[in-house]
């Protein structure tokens, strides 16, 4: 049976939804790719800093230290802080001023500009390091009172760990079906044990030329691909910019590298390698992605495969 795929921009991005043969007591894969829709809709009015009405923006805005949060906030929140504490601090979701002062208020429309023309320009590279006493180490998340406790003025960001987040809830949902993918702007998330003997080949594309560079073989798991390419524009002063920032600076990062592709054992994990790789720098970035694998692509192209990884160069 051909599997049912469908595509739909949300979050700033494009989803995509591979759902294969259902079991008998699941619905067709029509009808659970609907409900996955409405779920991404849901999450995105609930979670994005581009919509004032948004619960993650009434948290923001809320002057007290603790406060009522649905489970989906505190979900967000979570998956917010272990991306820190598994990063050392590199991926920090309380960078909301910072991004903001970069000029990144909305999401961006029309082409950005080229990757080549902002590293001609971009300052000496250097790793990123993580912001001394950053907020996010007091949050805390308590599910059963139903509220997150945070520093009054402390803004969250859930960015792309909410992308990660947004695939592995999916893909949870769709456990019903023999195979299942669910890509979240580049977050995604493999399921079904139909993966374990037919695996996906997911194709990584290079950050400069948008040309597919390798195919991986994986099965259940989680993939995401972090990368300057994505966001680039010039700030007021004529210097160029993106949307990964240094936390010790609140600069954008340029560290050597301008990719990196992450495996892990879900979404939000995969998300928080590839960025932590990213921000970290060549050298640093190999032991991040060394135990589960990835690939690193350095500023003057060049893509070096990182640890245990069945990658095919195309």
């Amino acid at each position: 049976m051909a599997e049912h795929d469908v595509v739909f921009e949300a979050m700033g991005s494009q989803v995509r939804l591979l759902i294969g043969e259902p079991r008998p007591d699941a619905a067709p894969g029509a009808i659970a790719a609907d409900r996955a829709q409405l779920f991404v809709a849901e999450f995105e009015a609930a979670l994005s800093r581009f919509r004032p009405n948004s619960e993650l923006c009434s948290l923001n805005a809320d002057p007290r230290e603790v406060v009522s949060a649905s489970a989906l906030l505190r979900a967000a929140v979570r998956a917010a802080v272990e991306a820190a504490e598994r990063s050392g601090g590199l991926v920090d979701s309380t960078l909301l001023g910072e991004i903001e002062s970069a000029g990144y208020i909305a999401t961006p429309e029309g082409p950005g500009v080229p990757l080549s023309t902002a590293l001609a320009a971009a300052p000496p590279r250097r790793p990123a390091a993580p912001k001394v006493d950053s907020p996010w180490r007091r949050f805390e998340v308590d599910d059963g009172a139903g509220t997150v406790t945070r520093p009054p003025g402390a803004r969250l960001d859930t960015g792309g760990v909410g992308k990660g987040l947004a695939a592995d809830l999916i893909a949870a949902q769709l456990h019903g079906y023999r195979r299942v993918v669910v890509d979240c702007g580049g977050d995604i998330r493999i399921g079904g044990a139909g993966a374990l003997v037919d695996p996906y080949d997911v194709f990584v594309e290079h950050p400069l030329s948008g040309e597919r560079v390798f195919a991986l073989k994986l099965g259940p798991s989680g993939v995401a691909t972090s990368g300057l390419n994505v966001r680039i524009w010039q700030g007021s002063d004529g210097s160029y910019r993106h949307h990964l920032l240094d936390p010790s600076s609140g600069e954008p990062a340029w560290t050597g590298l301008i990719g990196a592709t992450a495996l892990g054992a879900t979404a939000v994990e995969a998300e928080t390698l590839a960025k932590a790789a990213l921000l970290s720098g060549p050298e640093r970035g190999c032991e991040v992605l060394g135990e589960l694998g990835g690939l690193l692509v350095h500023d003057d192209g060049e893509v070096e495969a990182v640890g245990p990884i069945a990658a095919r160069r195309l």
